[in-house]
């Protein structure tokens, strides 16, 4: 989605982004740390989605996914100015994206916001749409990051989705077969058209190679 590939470019061009990555360089904190301090938010929110029996809880999940989201872009700011941006760094952080990922809509399904069907089929389409992202870069293309849904769409989405389950826990419509919370809306989304974006990447790649 346009909405991703604009994220990307307001981190990486921020005086904001910029300030805050020399603050950790003065530091002495790494892009590596960073990227494992942004994967420790995202389980931390996918804990506390399962354990989430009160308003409170889930407004902190709110606030790690935010976090993990943030951290995630700085890292590769980080990188950039300190001169360290390394094939290491770009492929820890991947996995830890993966992994995180998989904690969040994991604390979503096991929370109880949505079946399990639903969070299988939208682990699938988010690991698959990160895959050919990655696997075009393997067969000697750029890495394709095009697509309906990037992973800060994604995040947002979690993020929209959870403070509108804090203004309102109620299915969505009250009754019927497709009747979700915010968050199980979000993860139904999430396993339509993260497969769709999956199935775009791919035929990109495919046409180019």
């Amino acid at each position: 989605m346009a909405l991703d590939s604009l994220l990307r470019a307001f981190v990486d061009n921020s005086r904001f982004a910029r300030t805050i990555a020399r603050f950790f360089a003065a530091m002495g904190i790494s892009p590596n740390f960073l990227s494992l301090l942004s994967f420790f938010f995202a389980a931390l929110a996918g804990l506390f989605f399962f354990l989430s029996g009160n308003n409170l809880i889930l407004l902190l999940a709110g606030v790690f996914v935010c976090l993990n989201g943030f951290l995630d872009g700085l890292d590769g700011v980080l990188a950039r100015e300190i001169g360290n941006a390394s094939k290491k760094g770009d492929f820890l952080d991947h996995v830890l994206d993966r992994y995180s990922d998989m904690f969040i809509i994991g604390g979503i399904v096991f929370g109880g916001y949505a079946g399990w069907e639903i969070g299988v089929i939208a682990i699938i389409g988010v690991l698959l749409s990160s895959y050919m992202g990655t696997q075009a870069q393997a067969v000697g293309l750029n890495r394709v990051y095009g697509g309906l849904l990037g992973r800060a769409d994604r995040l947002l989405i979690v993020i929209a989705a959870t403070f509108l389950t804090l203004l309102y826990p109620y299915p969505v419509p009250a009754s019927g077969m497709l009747s979700f919370s915010f968050l199980g809306w979000a993860l139904l989304i999430f396993a339509l058209l993260c497969n769709v974006t999956a199935l775009q990447r791919f035929f990109y790649a495919w046409r180019r190679i």
